[in-house]
């Protein structure tokens, strides 16, 4: 086929719009300038539905400020005639789900796009109707999503690429700050107490939490040694759980603090199956390979790498230390290069088991060239994580990755893993290594 294949962009968490559509007209309960934690948060009874009713909360329009430019540019770079477009969906989701939820919707999605494409003539003639199939770009959660999504489908996912940003595979340590205290690199407003609240019960944020193993430091022996098990958290988080319950939860006769540890012990066991489940996802199961892959990671911020758990008393306690972000990219020693990330996804944690290190594609601040000082300002404020999607230079190796097009300019590169020699770095199209 010489069109190329339509593009879905999949957002990472909070990164849609939510809006109540039990008014008339629906009002915006969450976007960028607005977050309505109260009206966002889920019902201890259903975490389908909202905690305040009547209402029906549902995603809208993905997050302009992070993703408008990159849909922008691959529309208009796609496409080599205006006549003959590239579509390319921007995908909405409701984030605070499950994410096998969001993978039967993206599962949907899918087929729409495929339905709608064939609709093009231009496509038709090109006999797309054949061999219908779509290339996948996901960002932070949204690449968890898609790769769930391919777990899931198997060899019947009709994809043929996929492009990953800055995607947690084995979690943040910024998604158990934010349980744990309200306060993170996640999300656009200052902490609150009604923050807090919702995130305790939102199950997406819960398939965030970091499952590689050396950088949780659990010094207590007697202390379970993941962060899936409800007995290394600090009790105040079920504690919390439970006030929320009996401020908002059905009356039952079972105790509310039961109920409260019944509900977290639920959101730590579906996020632990689901982390699983994209620990076995095997690339050849959905008939792609490595060079069909292309997994960006950045580095070179500074990034939580480490979380400390102790005990006091009888009750574990989380260690909050500034001195556990750390960024030491500009180290020799490989093991210590892995020490930094994009100043919300430790580097360990962007690591897929899937994929083999010697194809990743790293890149840093720097890359922004000098035409992005905007943004550059907008990153201070965001972090590099949350603005990793605007970076010119990887909507060039994006374009380039899903056309096949050579790199006449030598515009697009990146750098290879720490330990990972420039000799045997083996990204999946061609690219010049950065140092």
């Amino acid at each position: 086929m010489a069109l190329p294949y339509p593009v879905i962009v999949v957002p990472g968490i909070t990164a849609t719009y939510l809006h109540d559509e039990y008014p008339l007209p629906p009002e915006d309960v969450w976007k960028v300038i607005k977050t309505q934690y109260e009206r966002i948060a889920l019902h201890p009874n259903d975490l389908r539905y909202e905690a305040i009713e009547p209402a029906r909360v549902r995603p809208g329009q993905i997050f302009e400020i992070a993703y408008k430019e990159l849909i922008e540019e691959l529309r208009y770079n796609l496409a080599t005639r205006e006549d003959q477009p590239v579509p390319v969906y921007p995908f909405g989701y409701d984030w605070r789900m499950p994410l096998d939820i969001i993978e039967a919707q993206l599962a949907a999605f899918v087929t729409e796009v495929i339905e709608r494409t064939k609709l093009l003539k231009h496509y038709h003639k090109d006999k797309y109707p054949d061999n219908p199939r779509v290339n996948l770009v996901g960002h932070s959660m949204g690449g968890m999503v898609i790769a769930g999504y391919l777990e899931r489908e198997g060899s019947k996912a009709p994809v043929h690429k996929v492009v990953t940003l800055a995607t947690p595979f084995q979690g943040s340590f910024e998604a158990v700050i934010k349980v744990a205290t309200g306060t993170a690199n996640i999300g656009t407003s200052p902490p609150s107490s009604r923050e807090r609240e919702a995130a305790r019960i939102t199950p997406a944020l819960y398939h965030l939490i970091p499952s590689f193993s050396n950088g949780l430091e659990i010094q207590a022996p007697s202390l379970p040694k993941t962060l899936f098990d409800p007995g290394v958290w600090q009790p105040s988080v079920t504690a919390s759980i439970a006030e929320f319950i009996r401020k908002k939860g059905l009356p039952s006769q079972k105790a509310k603090m039961q109920e409260a540890r019944d509900l977290f012990a639920f959101l730590l066991k579906q996020a632990k199956q689901h982390r699983g489940r994209i620990n076995k996802f095997k690339l050849a199961n959905s008939n792609l390979t490595e060079k069909d892959w292309l997994a960006v990671v950045g580095v070179d911020s500074e990034t939580r790498v480490r979380l400390k758990v102790v005990k006091r008393g009888n009750q574990p306690d989380f260690e909050l230390s500034g001195k556990d972000r750390k960024n030491k990219w500009d180290r020799d020693e490989p093991q210590k290069r892995r020490m930094t990330g994009d100043g919300t996804v430790p580097y360990e944690g962007a690591v897929p088991k899937f994929l083999e290190e010697h194809s990743l594609v790293l890149v840093t601040p720097e890359d922004y060239g000098y035409w992005e000082v905007q943004d550059k300002i907008i990153s201070g404020a965001a972090g590099f994580h949350g603005i990793l999607p605007n970076m010119n230079m990887l909507h060039r190796l994006i374009v380039r990755f899903f056309t096949d097009r050579p790199d006449k300019r030598k515009s697009t590169w990146g750098r290879s893993a720490p330990g990972v020699d420039k000799k045997d770095w083996d990204p999946p199209l061609k690219l010049r290594h950065r140092e």
